[in-house]
């Protein structure tokens, strides 16, 4: 009875979303106040559908319904709770009803925290909402159903959750990706629905920049979390592999990136009207294309849920429509609304447009990589790979050539600036992080390594110009003042997020340069050396756990004498489905992690055994989650609270400070 409560619960998500779609939008043409005013209800309303199907499905997990074909497929009696929950959206049919279960709730977020802008504004943004709900929501009940019974062939248990997916990082992973990737849908419905009103002034990039920020903070969270817990789970300690679904979750990321600063400057000074809508155009579609490309079945990874054909035609018609749809409306109405706003190519408009261009050829480059082995396949002209060295050689660069515009342009003035006081601003202190850059990159065992020196000095240079900026809002408070007031969320959430990606860059390129790493075969007793430290495999083991027995090595981690570790390598099999994975042990510091991993047994005591040690490695995650806490930070700005709209900056008027 459960599973067709949940069925019933999204067919009737669905009937309102189709009426989501399609009355508010009616109301705005006819200016039916009555029509418009449904729109808070009927989001909501689907937001309550949609959960119950969740939690009922949640239900059918926890209570081992196997009747049920999702739970027969992706669970087992002996998975323990936590894991039998997660297992939900660890399939295709579930993760699909966890994306619709999140985009009803931006829905429901937009429709409360909108309350004071324009009815015709919110009405056309829940529509929106309202219709990539109803697609996705077809999607699911006609291609995807998550309540599919086996009846009246119930298995007596089930195959098992992938054990790759036996881990914490199945619990928050996928919900905050989703987050980020979904939340995308609202700049874009705000810029569709400035479209639809004829209105791209000042006001819509306020409106939607507080969501934006959001959405990207919590995707850059999620990749952050993907790319660890790959380090951890996958047992040969990379961090990122350019797989084509990690690169479906870094393009949107890389154009949120752009959409983000770009917003800033429509908020403030109305300029880049068009090019900002065209952005959040892009960033939305980039997500659905990654929905796309993880469903459709065109991909072999272990992020791809789908091998049916038809769920990847489905999806390819749908993500047609949205782009097609949404840039044929951006043809008819964009060209009539050219910002007419002034600037100097000395500027903080210049640079921030330096900054988008990056950004988005970077995101194209990504693009091609992903794309070209897919379309060459599907043409029948060849198998070919794209691998790392490709995506190094293209965006390292790219990456380094922004990080200099990260430090000018937040101490640069709109419309006209010079570039004789940046280089009294910046000159002194910038030979400084010179200096130390060159010092630092001669201190490693190697002798000097111009790559650290360079990476040293970009992530110097970014932190120079944040403390730079600091001071500047700092001095320039008028006496009786108090100085933390010039600090605003919005200011120091930019900070903080260049500071992370400052010490993502510097983690990234040390942890390459520096790694080192060692495959060996080691018995009971041996000792081994690898960056200064002793690794002695003290003894061997079983240990049982709650649906799987693994065989355990304990080593002792030693230097100069003094115990640093005890770590315990494990190789699981689980019992229901026969796999055997790999379990690292990591002792995790600031400035190294030890890192160590079995491989199979050689002979009755012996093992082989990879030893990594890997200098910063946590300056990656660390640096990204400094990034995603300042894209929220930000949100907690006064300003955003505020419904009015702030007047740009008039052109003939001197430099604002960055909010």
């Amino acid at each position: 009875m459960i599973p067709e409560l949940g069925h019933v619960a999204l067919i009737i998500a669905f009937v309102l979303a189709m009426g989501l779609a399609v009355v508010p939008l009616w109301g705005t043409m006819r200016h039916d106040t009555a029509a418009m005013n449904m729109a808070p209800s009927l989001a909501l309303g689907v937001t309550v559908f949609v959960g119950m199907a969740f939690a009922l499905l949640a239900t059918s997990f926890l209570q081992d319904d196997f009747s049920v074909a999702v739970v027969a497929a992706n669970s087992n009696s002996l998975l323990p709770p936590i894991f039998k929950f997660s297992a939900l959206w660890g399939n295709h049919e579930g993760s699909l009803l966890l994306w619709v279960l999140i985009l009803s709730g931006w829905m429901t977020a937009v429709a409360y925290f909108s309350r004071g802008l324009p009815l015709e504004m919110v009405a056309r943004v829940l529509s929106v909402m309202g219709m990539i709900a109803v697609g996705f929501l077809a999607f699911s009940l006609l291609t995807s159903n998550p309540f599919e019974r086996l009846l009246p062939n119930t298995p007596l248990d089930g195959n098992d959750l992938n054990p790759l997916l036996q881990d914490p990082g199945l619990i928050i992973h996928p919900p905050l990706l989703y987050m980020g990737y979904v939340g995308l849908s609202v700049p874009f419905a705000f810029a569709i629905a400035a479209l639809l009103g004829g209105r791209l002034d000042a006001s819509w990039a306020r409106w939607s920049r507080p969501w934006t920020n959001v959405a990207w903070g919590f995707l850059s969270l999620g990749i952050m979390l993907g790319s660890w817990w790959a380090y951890y789970e996958l047992g040969w300690g990379g961090w990122w592999f350019w797989d084509p679904v990690e690169n479906a979750s870094f393009m949107p990321w890389l154009m949120g990136t752009a959409l983000v600063h770009s917003l800033a400057a429509t908020e403030k000074r109305g300029v880049f009207r068009s090019w900002t809508v065209l952005l959040a155009i892009f960033a939305f579609s980039l997500s659905l294309l990654g929905t796309f490309l993880v469903r459709s079945g065109v991909l072999t990874s272990v992020h791809a849920f789908a091998a049916d054909p038809e769920r990847g035609l489905f999806i390819l018609i749908f993500l047609a429509l949205v782009v097609g749809g949404s840039l044929l409306l951006y043809a008819l109405r964009a060209p009539s609304v050219a910002s007419r706003v002034s600037y100097t190519g000395v500027s903080r408009e210049s640079l921030l447009m330096v900054n988008n261009l990056v950004f988005t050829v970077a995101t194209i480059v990504v693009l091609l990589g992903t794309l070209f082995p897919l379309v060459m396949d599907a043409f029948s002209l060849g198998k070919y790979s794209v691998g790392p060295p490709y995506f190094n050689a293209v965006f390292v660069p790219l990456m380094a050539l922004v990080m200099p515009f990260m430090t000018v342009g937040p101490l640069s003035r709109w419309r006209e600036d010079s570039a004789k006081r940046w280089l009294h601003e910046l000159l002194m202190p910038g030979v400084g992080v010179l200096v130390v850059a060159l010092v630092l990159a001669s201190l490693g065992s190697d002798g000097f390594n111009i790559w650290i020196a360079l990476a040293v000095l970009l992530a110097g240079w970014v932190a120079l110009g944040v403390i730079k900026d600091l001071w500047r809002r700092i001095a320039s408070a008028p006496d009786g003042e108090l100085k933390w007031r010039r600090l605003t969320p919005s200011f120091m959430g930019m900070s903080l997020a260049h500071l992370g990606f400052a010490a993502v860059v510097l983690g990234a390129v040390v942890v390459t340069q520096g790694n080192q790493e060692r495959d060996l075969r080691m018995a009971v007793g041996d000792v081994e050396e690898l960056g200064g430290y002793r690794f002695e495999l003290l003894r061997l083991g079983q240990q049982a756990g709650p649906n799987y027995l693994a065989e355990q090595a304990v080593f002792e981690v030693t230097r100069d004498g003094q115990i640093i570790a005890g770590l315990v390598p494990e190789k699981r099999r689980y019992f229901a489905s026969g796999q055997i994975m790999t379990e690292a042990a990591i002792d995790a510091s600031l400035w190294r992690d030890l890192y160590i991993a079995l491989g199979e047994p050689i002979g009755e005591d012996a093992w082989a055994v990879r030893l990594q040690y890997k200098p910063m490695v946590r300056w990656l995650w660390l640096g990204s989650l400094m990034i995603g806490l300042g894209a929220l930070v930000t949100v907690l700005d006064r300003r955003y609270r505020s419904q009015t709209v702030r007047k740009p900056v008039p052109t003939s008027g001197v430099a604002g400070l960055a909010g």
